[in-house]
């Protein structure tokens, strides 16, 4: 799932492979949004939209590449290119909002650090950077902002907000430093079954050139999966602490560093409201908003694995027939299905960057016994999009991706590794190393 030959892939008019219908309650603009992801204002220290009126939040850094918008917001400490938000605000009147940093430690709760401790300016930046959109059947501003720099490695959340203080979007970015070296790849599975589904990453840490108190206890380790925060493994501790070669290892054999590898993600592309795109069914450009089915997905459990290339769950927006997604590009009426033979353990939704990697509401699927199908409806903008199906589980446990998605060893993911270290007498959680790995690279 390598997003870099992705530039190739997004010239050509039709060369992605199918994609998938998803049901929601989501609905064209004038119609009341359920209320339930959206009624709570609290502000959440992770990626989150915080009003329905809010749409198609990017957060990468601004490298100045046509694929720019798939790098994670992760960046080394002084140094360029920054991190950009950018977000739309639907209706026809544009708004007025602020930006703030908020440091966090490890668990990202607030840290006790001032603004003064982190930042080299006052901590309030109005976002002055805002275009209308343009001949657009849904009406929209788009917005954009440059993160400030920083003066401390660590998490940060960037918040948007109205006046008044209510949040509006929040967003998690990473600044590094390389003060270990840090030593990520993907390793055998040794296991039954597990070996053809899952994928592990063996790594160890390296920390010559740094004094580092006690580091088996103080040094912690946060493992992802394709940038994603609501699967990252936690709490991973060395199994070997090597003092004389200062160097911490972690070989685990209880699939701790192991991933399932799902499948590649299901896409589709509503670049074009005059011709069906790939993985479309029909398309109305008469409605308004307009309207867009897509083809009758399918389960992939039990499949064998197929290899295409994808963007590992992210999205681009662009209109092919005005170019600049920004702000030319229409909002449409998503149609998702799902085929069903019989209904799912627990509700299914549509899962991936669309939806800030979150069983949204609005992005929940409907069940049909008589066609047995799983149908729903979402407001989204213009663009090439991956997503998969999965399951909700009980209360706080993961959703399940393999009930429809199944998952193979051959898939192609990319993994970080964050190292995190507080030193005496500090009251921050530095990260002090960071690490990216390729499993199944297609180049």
């Amino acid at each position: 799932m390598r997003v870099l030959p992705l530039l190739l892939l997004l010239l050509a008019p039709a060369c992605v492979p199918l994609g998938t219908p998803i049901t929601s309650t989501s609905s064209a603009p004038g119609q009341q949004k359920p209320p339930e992801y959206y009624a709570d204002k609290t502000l959440r220290y992770q990626d989150y939209t915080y009003t329905p009126e809010v749409r198609s939040v990017q957060c990468y850094v601004a490298t100045g590449q046509p694929n720019e918008v798939f790098q994670p917001p992760v960046v080394p400490l002084g140094q360029s290119p920054a991190i950009t938000l950018e977000f739309d605000v639907l209706g026809e009147q544009s708004q007025r909002y602020t930006a703030k940093l908020i440091h966090c430690d490890l668990n990202w709760q607030p840290s006790v650090l001032t603004d003064m401790q982190f930042l080299n300016e006052i901590n309030e930046f109005p976002i002055t950077d805002y275009r209308v959109g343009v001949n657009t059947k849904v009406p929209y501003f788009h917005y954009r902002l440059r993160a400030p720099a920083v003066k401390l490695s660590g998490n940060y959340l960037l918040l948007v907000q109205s006046p008044g203080g209510v949040p509006v979007v929040s967003r998690r970015l990473l600044v590094y430093e390389n003060q270990v070296q840090v030593g990520l790849k993907p390793g055998l599975v040794i296991g039954g079954q597990e070996r053809y589904a899952l994928q592990q990453l063996d790594f160890g840490i390296s920390y010559a050139s740094v004094n580092l108190v006690n580091p088996a206890v103080e040094v912690k380790v946060v493992l992802r999966q394709n940038f994603r925060w609501d699967n990252a493994k936690y709490n991973l501790r060395p199994t070997f602490v090597r003092d004389a070669e200062r160097r911490l290892e972690y070989q685990y054999f209880a699939f701790e560093n192991a991933f399932p590898g799902l499948s590649e993600y299901r896409f589709f592309d509503t670049r074009s409201v005059q011709s069906n795109g790939i993985g479309v069914l029909h398309l109305d450009p008469r409605t308004s908003p307009v309207s867009v089915t897509l083809q009758p997905e399918e389960t992939r459990n039990k499949q064998a694995y197929n290899q295409y290339q994808d963007t590992n769950g992210q999205r681009v927006f662009e209109s092919r027939e005005f170019g600049n997604g920004a702000t030319n590009a229409d909002y449409t009426n998503v149609t998702f299905q799902l085929k069903a033979a019989q209904p799912a353990p627990g509700p299914v939704y549509v899962l991936g960057a669309l939806t800030d990697w979150q069983l949204k509401d609005e992005f929940r699927l409907s069940y049909d016994e008589a066609k047995q199908l799983y149908t729903g409806h979402a407001l989204l903008k213009q663009g090439y999009y991956n997503y998969d199906f999965a399951v909700a589980g009980t209360p706080g446990s993961a959703p399940d991706e393999i009930y429809f998605e199944g998952s193979h060893r051959e898939t192609e993911n990319q993994y970080d590794l964050l190292v995190y270290y507080r030193p005496p007498g500090s009251r921050a959680d530095l990260l002090i190393g960071y690490q990216t790995a390729a499993v199944n690279s297609r180049l």
